[in-house]
């Protein structure tokens, strides 16, 4: 099972941030687009584990805007969801 969620990329001088405002607490950092996309998709995966590992709700995609940085973007990023037991949790 999969969910997308609405991300936010900052420049940096030296490289790219990330963030989904949806998922509070997870964020980082890459040199290139292709780097962020593929560690900002492994680092939700992993906290989205860690809150159904916990017994917590998964957050929803609720954001559809958001105030992108001048020098930034936005995009939408699909996840794999842990267990689906978790989801219903």
């Amino acid at each position: 099972m999969t969910r997308r969620y609405l991300v936010i990329y900052e420049n940096g001088p030296t490289n790219l941030s990330g963030f989904a405002p949806d998922v509070p607490g997870c964020a980082c950092t890459g040199h290139c687009l292709e780097e962020m996309r593929a560690k900002l998709r492994e680092a939700l995966e992993f906290h989205l584990e860690g809150l159904a590992l916990d017994g917590q709700l998964l957050p929803q995609p609720t954001t559809h805007m958001a105030e992108v940085p001048e020098d930034g973007f936005a995009e939408w990023l699909t996840v794999s969801l842990p267990i689906a037991e978790a989801i219903s949790a």
